[in-house]
């Protein structure tokens, strides 16, 4: 038996490889000076406008400073600043000696029943504007997403109202609710809850952007209306992120409405302005740390909470 082996087909070299990966080497590096470029330019502009800013801001002012010899010379104004920030702090800071510690601590902290009185307020508040807040930026987060929006102009207009509430500053919208209903806790939980309603529903419109679109198209070919594909196909999705968020914002709220009280909404506030006001700087310090522990206790249960909603408590 014979066997007859083929002839193997020629090898043929494509002419143009040399050329195609030429031009590839070429376009990558043209791609590159453009990115460079680009880089280059853009970090210019910043460096531009970051050093205009500071000029506008008068970082680089120059001041006049009293020298230990009692004479006066110009300096630049940050190094001369900084000793006074220095000075600021340890005035807020109370005498605590070993002998008489818990007599020096109970002056410190000598009206802690009104302060923890005007902190569960203070609380109260943040509670109230959180919940106001998270309603009202939930409702409208449908209508102010892209995808979701029934209409063009339902868009605009939920979109500007939107920015409207969150544009304006808490503190500008207590100064208005207590012109129209008087000092006191309403106004603050007005303000701040007017706020969040911006905040909450640009954070959660931006999430429903984000959503598949496909759960929503399945709801509507089974015959489902608007707010149907909103509740069985959107609400699911984004639910965890806007348990996430809404967390947050009752920790910001927290501090905020420890502050709006400086112009008579309620709560600690009121303090600081006494304190400010009469100089009492140790208890600035007093109130101080009476907040950073209440949102340190706040950011934990928040987390603890937020894990055991969606399901992270019994991970490693």
């Amino acid at each position: 038996m014979t066997f007859t082996v083929a002839p193997m087909p020629p090898l043929t070299v494509d002419a143009a490889a040399p050329d195609r990966l030429t031009q590839f080497e070429l376009d990558f590096a043209t791609k590159r000076r453009q990115a460079r470029r680009g880089w280059a330019i853009g970090t210019l502009v910043l460096v531009s406008l970051f050093a205009f800013s500071a000029w506008i801001g008068d970082f680089f002012k120059i001041t006049q400073v009293t020298m230990p010899d009692g004479a006066r010379e110009w300096r630049w104004i940050i190094p001369a600043g900084l000793p006074r920030l220095g000075e600021y702090v340890s005035q807020t800071l109370p005498t605590l000696r070993w002998d008489r510690f818990w007599s020096d601590f109970g002056e410190w902290f000598w009206r802690w029943k009104t302060w923890l009185k005007l902190l569960w307020e203070t609380v109260l508040i943040a509670f109230m504007a959180t919940t106001f807040g998270v309603v009202g930026g939930f409702l409208l987060s449908f209508p102010a997403a892209r995808n979701l929006s029934p209409n063009k102009w339902v868009l605009w207009l939920t979109r500007r109202l939107l920015e409207i509430t969150r544009t304006v500053p808490d503190i500008v919208w207590a100064l208005i609710f207590v012109f129209c209903f008087s000092v006191g806790p309403m106004a603050g939980v007005l303000a701040i809850g007017t706020h969040a309603c911006g905040a909450l529903g640009k954070l959660y419109s931006e999430v429903n952007e984000n959503i598949d679109m496909r759960p929503l198209e399945g709801v509507k070919a089974a015959g489902g209306t608007w707010f149907d594909q909103i509740r069985y196909g959107a609400v699911p999705q984004v639910l965890p992120n806007i348990i996430s968020y809404t967390l947050l914002r009752f920790e910001i709220n927290v501090r905020s409405s420890s502050i709006i009280g400086y112009v008579g909404a309620g709560g600690l506030g009121q303090e600081f302005r006494t304190a400010m006001s009469f100089q009492e700087y140790t208890d600035l310090s007093a109130l101080f740390l009476i907040i950073l522990a209440t949102v340190i206790v706040i950011d934990y249960g928040s987390e603890k909470l937020r894990h055991k909603i969606i399901g992270m408590e019994d991970r490693p």
